[in-house]
């Protein structure tokens, strides 16, 4: 997350006075909603006070939710055909929502009527008390169907319109998050946006009646204005879709790039900046590397306590595994409860390089916890993996109270009553369990007499505490998790969003699959395979090439954007260095191959987020913040590196470089901002380095080999399998070289390939571990 000084550096062409100006002479008035309405998102939970609001009881499933309303005799309005859990929640508001789509459009038109456009997502918190402030308000339906086009939008379904409206949002406001509320005229040009808005006015705030009375006065009153603004607020758009920033890149990026996270970092808890503090894990992807190849101990030192650090908050389910959103405080004590699918299989893959690099089982058993809560609580009975899980939940016995957190809170007296009074005490010491309640940050008293698990006390001080050896409180420690979980599952679950979205079941298949590698668990190959079997099987048409972005209820829908190609061709290199399975390595050359021809941007390098086709996306973008999650083009720039050394294919180095190039100038700006881009430039400036294993899997000496060079951290390695088989041929056809690799007397040989030069090769196990250590050792790229 960016902040102060950070923030400046992502603002928009126009500045916020600028934007202010135009709303203010236009629309007359409504920027002074804008400049107070600052503080309100989502993203900002410490600046938006918990105001009481009730939101929407989760449920089972979403078709629980519907059954439940339509016994009641409540009447649906036009979202009750969708398939988009979020868009379902509110398939029974008052308000006549319509999906995004030419129907709405046409009636605005037609009308004459500005669109109300609401984008959000079903896990969170924010949108549902919005939903229960506001759309479930019949006064205030009264007036959003009297005066606008009401449009609900997944913005997990279309990142694309989410990505085009925020920064609409961002560049009138100077921040965005959600709900995202904005005002477009009917051939769909923003003109007006904020977040969160409360239904009367608040704590020096403007209620969303009043919002909304004032934008209908001002369209009623001054259109042209409000078209003239709308039409400034696009023109902007379109010329950052368009304003080059490629450029060549600076010598010293890496470097500058850490110092400037170095001062970003908190020396006390981890992490980097001030509550509230996000994973983000693309700047542990950065750190690592950066780590390894310099040996700067500064850059390892800080992942590994920031790592270690949020494992024993309470942004971590010490019960069922995975992490939550993130925290509220700089401490990691008190999440926001949601759990994303992407979260979980972008950490699980920073725990897994971290063990590598230090063989230190910590690391592992929470990648081990992360991966097997996914496989218990997110996975389909068809093997895809469902995407969230809902910050809020409904009280055992009592279903009429609603709260963020019920599901993971626990009072002492429940601690007790379930463990016993010895080890009741004793969980409750290490675990920070308190009579009065533990939660560091609680301005509406929501946590009051509530605890949240954490890590208050180390095992070794602990057991000194309670004069027991470390093993036996560890095992201790161990049953009485099983006790709580097993008592905790009793209990009314949080909303599952059980869509399965394209983009994501990439990174939990890489996520799998590099934990096959690492710890040697076959169940996560099984896992992984499962997966991609499902996508391939449900989510890709093999006559058109093309992927789809979501299935749910049996259905495979809506166009595939350029993260869903990316993050599965990632996923898919991944799981083919795990089994080896040649197939999986062909559909991501196809998938590549149908990328480029769908977003590529032949005049300045790089990708377009959107192929084009859908005429009512404003304008085609280019993702240059690698946040949550990285940007699909720093991601393509990877794959296309790793395709291209393994396919011997220089056209698609050359793309590789020239995607890197396209965001030159944004690097060189501020380098911290795409920091999985500079992995992406850190690896085409390496030589390409390739282990080739001759021989059969299952074979001793196969596996011990293949073992040794996967629990090394050796970033930018390529492993290929010469086994005689079809696979092998395969990879013969781009490089004649690896169709005459063989076995050598009959053993297992590694080839060390690095530039497209092999040394000698090698069956001997102490002669590789030798080479191994050789490689660990840091070495600069050559930076083309």
């Amino acid at each position: 997350m960016l902040t102060g000084k950070k923030m400046t550096a992502r603002r928009q062409k126009y500045p916020l006075g600028v934007l202010c100006r135009f709303s203010r002479k236009h629309v007359g008035g409504v920027c002074l909603v804008f400049l107070l309405l600052l503080s309100c998102s989502c993203s900002r939970p410490e600046l938006l006070a918990r105001q009481g609001g009730k939101p929407m009881a989760a449920t089972v499933t979403i078709q629980t939710f519907i059954d439940q309303q339509l016994a009641q005799g409540k009447k649906s309005n036009r979202l009750i055909t969708e398939k988009s859990p979020y868009l379902l929640q509110h398939a029974f508001n008052p308000v006549a929502w319509f999906p995004w789509g030419e129907e709405a459009f046409a009636l605005a038109r037609k009308e004459n009527k500005p669109i109300f456009l609401s984008i959000g997502y079903s896990t969170c918190h924010w949108c549902h008390v919005m939903a229960h402030e506001s759309f479930e308000s019949p006064e205030v339906a009264r007036i959003l169907n009297e005066y606008f086009i009401c449009i609900k939008v997944d913005r997990e379904e279309r990142p694309d319109l989410d990505q085009i409206y925020m920064a609409a949002v961002q560049a009138l406001t100077g921040h965005g998050g959600w709900p995202m509320s904005v005002f477009l005229t009917p051939d769909l040009q923003p003109f007006y946006g904020g977040t969160y808005f409360p239904p009367e006015g608040r704590h020096g705030l403007p209620g969303f009646t009043e919002v909304l009375e004032a934008v209908h006065d001002a369209w009623r009153n001054r259109p042209d204005k409000i078209v003239e603004s709308a039409a400034n607020i696009t023109d902007h758009l379109r010329r950052k879709a368009t304003d080059s920033t490629t450029g060549k890149i600076d010598s010293d990026i890496f470097a500058k790039a850490f110092q400037q996270i170095e001062t970003e970092y908190d020396a006390e808890f981890g992490g980097f900046g001030s509550a509230p503090k996000f994973p983000r894990p693309v700047l542990f992807n950065f750190l690592l590397r950066h780590a390894a190849r310099t040996g700067e101990p500064q850059a390892l030192n800080m992942t590994l306590v920031t790592l270690r650090k949020m494992a024993a908050g309470g942004m971590y389910d010490h019960l069922g595994g995975g992490f939550h959103r993130y925290s509220v405080d700089a401490q990691w004590r008190v999440p926001h409860f949601e759990k994303m699918l992407y979260d979980q299989g972008q950490l699980a893959i920073n725990y897994l390089e971290a063990f590598q690099l230090g063989q230190d089982p910590f690391y592992a058993n929470v990648a081990q916890d992360i991966l097997d809560y996914v496989l218990r609580d997110m996975t389909s009975p068809e093997g895809g993996f469902y995407s969230a899980e809902d910050a809020d939940s409904i009280q055992a016995g009592n279903p009429e109270i609603h709260g963020e957190g019920l599901f993971y809170l626990w009072t002492s007296e429940e601690i007790v009553s379930i463990l016993g009074k010895e080890h009741g005490e004793i969980f409750s010491f290490h675990y920070g369990v308190l009579d009065s309640g533990n939660a560091l940050a609680d301005p509406q008293e929501e946590f009051t007499g509530k605890n949240i698990l954490y890590v208050a006390h180390p095992l070794e001080e602990t057991a000194r505490r309670f004069r027991m050896p470390e093993d036996e409180l560890s095992r201790l420690l161990e049953r009485s998790r099983q006790k709580l979980q097993t008592a905790r599952e009793q209990r009314p679950r949080p909303h599952r969003d059980d869509k399965i979205i394209t983009s994501w079941n990439g990174h939990m298949i890489s996520a799998f699959a590099r934990a096959a590698q690492v710890l040697g668990e076959k169940r996560y190959l099984v896992a992984a395979e499962r997966a991609a079997t499902f996508i391939r099987t449900k989510l890709y048409a093999q006559d058109s090439g093309l992927l789809f972005r979501r299935y749910r209820d049996n259905e495979a829908g809506l166009e595939g954007q350029l993260d869903d190609y990316a993050f599965m061709v990632n996923g898919l290199l991944d799981l083919y260095e795990a089994s080896f399975d040649i197939s999986w390595l062909q559909l991501a050359i196809a998938l590549t191959e149908k990328q480029i021809a769908l977003f590529s941007d032949e005049s300045q390098g790089g990708f377009f987020e959107t192929s084009g086709g859908d005429s009512s996306v404003l304008v085609r973008l280019k993702g240059d913040y690698d946040g949550a999650e990285p940007t699909g083009n720093s991601i393509s720039a990877l794959n296309l590196l790793r395709l291209a050394w393994i396919t011997d294919n220089d056209k698609w180095i050359a793309r590789a470089g020239a995607t890197i190039e396209a965001f030159g100038g944004r690097l060189n700006e501020y380098p911290p901002i795409l920091p999985q881009m500079l992995v992406a430039h850190e690896f085409y400036g390496s030589k390409p380095r390739q282990f080739v294993i001759a021989g059969k899997l299952g074979r001793p000496d196969t596996e011990i080999m293949l073992a040794m060079i996967r629990k090394r951290f050796l970033p930018g390695k390529i492993v290929l399998l010469a086994d005689d088989g079809a696979g092998q041929e395969f990879l013969g056809q781009f490089q004649p070289i690896l169709a005459e690799m063989t076995t050598q007397e009959n053993k297992t040989t590694v080839y060390l390939c690095e530039n497209f030069s092999c040394h000698l090769p090698t069956s001997d196990l102490a002669e590789l571990a030798k080479r191994l250590d050789a490689l660990e050792k840091p070495s600069p790229p050559t930076i083309k």
